[in-house]
């Protein structure tokens, strides 16, 4: 394969799947990591590709980016399903949940509609529809509409939560950088989500490997306010090891 064809290919990948590793792609390509990290550079250069630690991202990818609902279920498909049934395994009968919104905790939702006295709080319209023909108990926070999200967000909502108190709350993030924390594109997500993990008294992030050494506009939380991750085996090896060493519980599926 000559250099253009393998870095046409690598371009392809990193929009199809929302990352790419160089481990991974010195395997499929059958050539160096050597040459991959240089066709990593020369795309990045070019804008076609964003550089990132032990990989790359889509150039798309920046602090502003907030994709819509629908975007984001074509993306690690699997790997969310398999974080849901990691969740659904953390809940129990009687138990207050939170789920903020994302198609992560949209996964979850459908994971745990089996469950006969549940009640869930959360800030997604689509969430609430799902759950709208199952025993589980449903609290809607209100607020104002987010179109791309189906989210609640604004004063109203966060009013809400804070008469609430919950035993434990999956919260999907769109940036997971471990030393600066958890972040969101929109400033008002962000502020509801502030106050989920305030009246949560167990605090899970559930989000796939991608999200990792990212950093969206609107910081939630430092990592420092969670109790557990739930996330996939690519999780880059740096941020496991800080995570573990913080004394947070990480789930890998």
């Amino acid at each position: 394969m000559l250099n253009e064809e393998r870095r046409r290919s690598i371009v392809d990948l990193v929009n199809r799947e929302g990352r790419v590793l160089v481990a991974g792609l010195s395997k499929q390509f059958d050539t160096s990591q050597v040459t991959i990290r240089k066709d990593l550079e020369v795309l990045h250069e070019q804008g076609l590709l964003h550089r990132s630690h032990g990989g790359a991202l889509p150039s798309r990818e920046g602090a502003l980016e907030d994709p819509t609902l629908r975007e984001k279920e074509q993306l690690h498909h699997k790997e969310k399903l398999h974080i849901a049934a990691a969740a659904a395994r953390f809940v129990k009968e009687g138990q207050v949940l939170i789920l903020d919104s994302g198609t992560t905790t949209t996964a979850i939702a459908r994971a745990v509609r089996g469950f006969r006295n549940l009640t869930i709080i959360t800030n997604a319209v689509n969430i609430a529809a799902e759950l709208s023909n199952t025993t589980v108990d449903v609290i809607l926070t209100g607020g104002t509409l987010r179109k791309n999200s189906f989210s609640l967000v604004g004063p109203i909502a966060e009013e809400t939560l804070r008469h609430l108190n919950a035993d434990l709350l999956f919260l999907g993030v769109d940036g997971f950088d471990v030393q600066y924390g958890l972040s969101t594109p929109n400033l008002l997500e962000s502020k509801v989500n502030r106050v989920m993990l305030e009246v949560s008294r167990q605090r899970i992030a559930v989000c796939d490997s991608s999200k990792f050494g990212r950093r969206s506009l609107s910081l939630i939380s430092p990592t420092s306010s969670l109790h557990g991750v739930i996330t996939d085996h690519a999780i880059p090896k740096h941020d496991l090891h800080a995570l573990k060493k913080s004394s947070i519980e990480v789930t890998l599926v």
